[in-house]
């Protein structure tokens, strides 16, 4: 599962590749290791505009994985969009792009972190994400109770490349704006069928037993 990702394009960059109408992160620098129940930018809609918002990666648990805990670090990868638990956020209004620039996958035989893009460049992509506003809960024992934007993406079957890693999933990952407006705004029964692998020889490896992706 993925765990680890990056983005390391300038945010004039992310703002151009991804339509944004209107941008809430503030003065956003390169972020070559973005890791769970950390806040990264996503992209949604809001009044009909794209907005680019800070938000945490993982969204609530569900009940049965929260009993005898005290803490919810969230779900970062959404495998079974048919489950009562994710359905809920399943509608345009909580559909969100997640920009990147590369991604994990971890196979110590492997090498550890294994960095994969879709060309050395790194050209900026996005995974299908879901998100929820202002829910509340313990994510940190430290920290209490908080309130918090959530975000997550869906994960598929993996293609060749990222099999050859993890055989067991990759992330959603949208390549055309067809598919990224489609994914902010038409129904789940038109965008279920983007929940797939990357066509095979999409991706290539980039870095590899390093846990942050300099690009």
């Amino acid at each position: 599962m993925c765990n680890l990702y990056s983005l390391t394009k300038s945010q004039d960059e992310i703002r151009r590749a991804f339509r944004i109408d209107t941008d809430r992160t503030g003065n956003l620098p390169p972020l070559p290791g973005i890791f769970p129940n950390t806040a990264a930018p996503i992209v949604h809609v809001a009044e009909g505009q794209r907005v680019l918002a800070m938000h945490r990666w993982g969204m609530p648990s569900p009940a049965f994985a929260l009993e005898g805990k005290r803490v919810d670090p969230g779900v970062t990868n959404v495998r079974n969009t048919g489950s009562p638990h994710w359905r809920r956020w399943l509608g345009p209004q909580h559909r969100c792009l997640v920009p990147l620039s590369s991604f994990s996958e971890f196979n110590k035989a492997a090498g550890g972190d294994i960095w994969f893009a879709f060309g050395e460049e790194r050209p900026l992509a996005c995974f299908a994400g879901i998100r929820a506003e202002g829910w509340t809960s313990v994510r940190k024992l430290k920290d209490g109770e908080t309130t918090d934007d959530l975000y997550a993406f869906l994960t598929c079957p993996p293609n060749a490349e990222v099999g050859a890693v993890h055989p067991k999933a990759m992330p959603v990952i949208l390549t055309s704006e067809e598919e990224r407006d489609a994914w902010l705004r038409a129904p789940w029964a038109v965008v279920k069928a983007l929940q797939r692998p990357l066509p095979d020889g999409k991706l290539v490896i980039v870095a590899r037993g390093v846990r942050r992706d300099e690009d």
